[in-house]
């Protein structure tokens, strides 16, 4: 699955999820570009954007999108804090459904 680290997830994060392509916003030439934005370019090359951005299903309508977002909901976003999440991100992942916005903690 092509997942897109969002700009507040630690990119060394990638090594945890080797069965996936992963990419950085920044990788991508997207790091300056803001949640909407970045939606829409990830949607076009993606179908998960991760992130730590607990207020983007706020701030984000998802309906008729072709990605999906996961939430990894920790006290902050150090890499030895998010790693332990991604047990529960990879049996997340094969139910995940463009349009949907998933937590994880």
């Amino acid at each position: 699955m092509k997942i897109l680290l969002d700009h507040c997830v630690d990119r060394r994060l990638q090594r945890f999820l080797p069965a996936h392509e992963v990419r950085t916003a920044f990788e991508m030439g997207w790091a300056a570009l803001k949640n909407g934005a970045l939606l829409d370019q990830a949607q076009t090359e993606f179908a998960v954007l991760l992130t730590v951005d607990q207020n983007i299903q706020f701030q984000q309508n998802l309906q008729g999108r072709s990605i999906a977002i996961v939430v990894l909901v920790a006290v902050n976003n150090r890499l030895t804090t998010l790693a332990p999440l991604i047990p529960k991100v990879e049996a997340l992942l094969p139910s995940v459904q463009p349009g949907e916005i998933h937590t994880v903690s």
